[in-house]
């Protein structure tokens, strides 16, 4: 069954953990025990309607204030497709944790509250949503009843982030009128807005069409592992483990091992349910080669004529995550890109983004948590990877502190600036 991956994003309060736990409720994929549970939650705690956001609000401490604080994820299916959720915090200090969120699916979900239309944080998540090139966009104007499903407020709310949004990289763009809390246009069409003739949520989501989204043409096969069972009955069997992180690999395919640049020819492709012809962007195989090539944990498996680029000067968005410390420039971090990890300095801070104006500020040497900026970094060793626009898996990488081994940013390749 296919699959979409999806986050839900906004401010506090906006409505994105009740979106989810209406989209659970609604298409009948949450059990009779949880439903009883936070029912009984919900009386406990005075309210007189069911609270379907307590669905995603696992922590306790989320619940006692009634906000996200980490990113929840929950999983449910229809005939048509089967989906995994990601809900974002929308609180600013959890920004990092929205970015983790929203980091690698296919979808993102903005809520807007009606009441108060496209505020700061709103402004904040489409850009971080459109740095992290997330294909598909749904703005959902939420609380629709609380505006008495008023057409004008919806129209007005789509026009003003029409206008913000412009400066955005932002490809694909719906707008939905909802009520979370209600149910309408969530999965079923509301009749109390008979003006809006587009799709219900689930409806689009379903339907939603993300086949070009993965990049088929660029060959990129990280090496994960090397596999050599060493059995009487698999005597010579070598393979290199890993997941397609682009392009479409086949049997007979004449490929190429970066950094050496050996050739070679696939001569098999092994999957968890058996041999197969070809493997596609996202799937766990085993490639068996021709030749007895030297091959390690962080190699490369591309094509001879379309390869990555491989340098040990690179320049990112980087985004800070680190709350004890904040980004220093010439200090030596760790770096794991894909499957390869090597030790790195961020040399220069070309600019810190401001994600409320746009502004670019420069004369800036450091970028504290949340913070967002260009930078130069210098690796040990060289990295093969791609610009993060034509090849998310390949053009993003994490820094991690050596001192804590904590996470301290995570970034997106680019190309350098002419």
């Amino acid at each position: 069954m296919e699959r979409l991956r999806f986050a839900t994003v906004g401010s506090v309060d906006d409505g994105k953990s009740t979106l989810i736990g209406r989209l659970l409720y609604d298409s009948k994929s949450i059990f009779e025990d949880q439903l009883e549970h936070i029912e009984a939650v919900s009386k406990r705690r005075g309210d007189d309607y069911v609270d379907l956001s307590l669905l995603t609000d696992g922590l306790r401490a989320e619940r006692e204030q009634g906000i996200t604080i980490d990113v929840a994820y929950r999983y449910f299916a229809t005939p048509k497709r089967s989906f995994i959720i990601a809900d974002c915090p929308g609180h600013i200090q959890y920004t990092r944790n929205m970015i983790t969120g929203a980091s690698n699916v296919d979808l993102a979900i903005v809520l807007i509250d009606a009441r108060t239309g496209v505020i700061e944080q709103t402004r904040r998540h489409s850009l971080l949503v459109s740095l992290l090139g997330v294909p598909h966009l749904v703005i959902c104007v939420n609380k629709m009843d609380l505006v008495d499903f008023d057409q004008a407020v919806f129209d007005r709310i789509r026009q003003e982030f029409e206008e913000f949004a412009s400066r955005l990289d932002l490809q694909d763009v719906t707008f939905l009128p909802i009520s979370a809390l209600a149910g309408d246009n969530v999965v079923t069409r509301s009749a109390n807005m008979p003006w809006f003739e587009g799709s219900t949520l689930l409806h689009h989501l379903e339907n939603v069409y993300t086949a070009s989204d993965d990049n088929r043409i660029d060959t990129r096969f990280p090496v994960q592992f090397v596999i050599r069972p060493q059995r009487s009955d698999f005597p010579d069997y070598r393979g290199f483990a890993g997941r397609v992180a682009g392009g479409v690999l086949h049997v007979g395919d004449d490929v190429m091992v970066l950094p050496s640049g050996l050739t070679t020819t696939i001569t098999g492709i092994d999957s968890p349910l058996g041999p197969v012809e070809k493997a596609e962007p996202g799937d766990a195989v085993t490639l068996l080669l021709a030749d007895d090539l030297s091959i390690t944990r962080g190699d490369m498996i591309c094509r001879p004529n379309n390869r990555p680029r491989v340098s040990q000067e690179l320049e990112a968005m980087l985004c800070w995550m680190d709350d004890a410390s904040p980004l220093q420039q010439n200090k030596i971090y760790s770096i794991k890109h894909t499957t390869n990890s090597a030790r790195a300095k961020i040399t220069n801070v070309l600019y810190r983004l401001n994600i409320s104006t746009l502004h670019r500020e420069t004369g800036v040497s450091e970028l504290q948590m949340n913070e967002i900026g260009r930078v130069t970094l210098h690796t040990t060793a060289p990295l093969m990877f791609d610009d993060y626009h034509q090849n998310r898996s390949t053009g993003c990488f994490i820094i991690v502190d050596e001192a804590t081994g904590q996470t301290a940013g995570a970034g997106m390749l680019l190309s350098p600036r002419t």
